[in-house]
């Protein structure tokens, strides 16, 4: 039997992942201390990767100096670094509290808000409760454009791909109630444990609290191409785990995923066709200039890719004159259009915010593309948006 929030007695568990830490572990469990309610019931949990420079010997050393009243501290130390995911993970299976905390250690995640967030888990009956950089009230200070956009980009993605409702899907400062995830299985990819959390409980009831992001003041972030790797490779497999038959019919957002990914394949297609027409041409006609051999390689694309897109991605099999004509105008006028606001994009980002070339032509074209097969969908083929 689980304790109710509203008990005079509530048990807790906080969990802190660590890797290189040690400028930043015992100023945040003293906090921690600080800030939790006095007939809180409290239990913090490190889990350590073997950091380098000591982080969980300097945990224990700490406690033996001192004793903290109604918070027990725990140290996990592991001999791998194995991810925060499966850190958070481990420190789940190892808590006693019927409520779960989570949050990182280099006070990016202020223990103030703690609190708040319990208050918010009792006031509103919620199963997770999330604080949240998107709500009214929440911020982030001291972040890059750069970072900024890719922190939407991504939410962006998760609220589309996956369905999930809450406007920080991606925050790593989170609790929920530790009964919620009896016998679900987790696949502990990356960084954004609350995302699998949040597709694997359908149904749970959400509340999100406000909070202020700041970045650390010691150590360094652990964000890299890595973790964009992993990112991109948990949404794929949430995406396929979300791949369930809802009233006979697969969810509206897997078909619009599905069809995007088509969408997006006959684009690469497209590539393929536009690169081999112009090199063919131009290497076996010598009297063909290079610049007309590059737009009969346009034109194969654009044609290849209507015609694929209408029987394949869309399944459009009415060929009538009339209505095909009709179709690939529009389907080449936003192609053109989605151009314009590619390079529109780009010049923007670089000229006016001084984003480098390769992640402003990222957006760009990700933009572009995904405005295109908008468009495209719903007024070239007469498609419903979100189905």
């Amino acid at each position: 039997m689980y304790a109710n929030i509203s008990e005079n007695k509530s048990t807790v568990s906080i969990i802190l992942p660590t890797y290189n830490e040690s400028q930043n572990i015992i100023q945040i469990l003293k906090s921690i201390e600080e800030n939790l309610p006095k007939n809180l019931l409290a239990q913090t949990i490190i889990v350590d990767d073997n950091s380098p420079d000591g982080t969980g010997k300097i945990v224990d050393d700490y406690l033996h100096l001192k004793k903290i009243a109604n918070n027990t501290i725990d140290v996990i130390h592991r001999t791998t670094k194995s991810g925060l995911a499966s850190a958070i993970l481990k420190g789940i299976q190892n808590a006693t509290g019927d409520i779960i905390v989570v949050m990182d250690s280099d006070f990016s995640h202020p223990p103030q808000i703690i609190p708040k967030m319990l208050e918010s888990l009792k006031k509103y009956h919620s199963d997770i409760v999330i604080a949240s950089r998107y709500v009214t009230g929440g911020s982030i200070e001291h972040w890059t454009l750069k970072r900024k956009l890719m922190s939407k980009i991504a939410t962006k993605i998760a609220k589309f791909s996956l369905g999930v409702t809450a406007k920080d899907p991606m925050s790593g400062f989170f609790l929920f109630r530790k009964n919620l995830l009896h016998d679900l299985n987790f696949d502990a990819i990356g960084y954004k444990i609350l995302l699998e959390i949040l597709v694997k409980t359908k149904g749970a009831k959400i509340s999100e609290v406000p909070y202020t992001f700041s970045n650390r003041k010691f150590g360094s972030s652990k964000l890299g191409a890595d973790t964009i790797f992993d990112y991109l490779k948990s949404v794929f497999k949430l995406y396929r785990y979300g791949k369930q038959i809802v009233n006979d019919e697969p969810r509206k957002s897997i078909r619009f995923m599905s069809k995007a990914a088509r969408f997006y394949t006959v684009g690469a297609s497209g590539f393929l066709i536009n690169y081999l027409t112009s090199l063919l041409l131009a290497g076996n006609i010598p009297e063909l200039w290079f610049v007309h051999a590059n737009v009969y390689g346009i034109a194969a694309s654009m044609i290849s890719n209507f015609f694929l897109n209408k029987y394949w991605t869309f399944e459009d099999r009415n060929f009538s004159p009339k209505k095909t004509i009709v179709q690939f105008l529009k389907f080449i006028g936003f192609s053109s259009l989605g151009a314009l606001v590619q390079i529109g994009i780009v010049f923007s980002l670089i000229e006016q915010y001084d984003v480098g070339y390769p992640v402003a032509l990222l957006i760009g074209v990700l933009s572009a593309a995904f405005g295109n097969f908008v468009l495209n969908k719903k007024l070239t083929f007469k498609e419903k948006t979100w189905n």
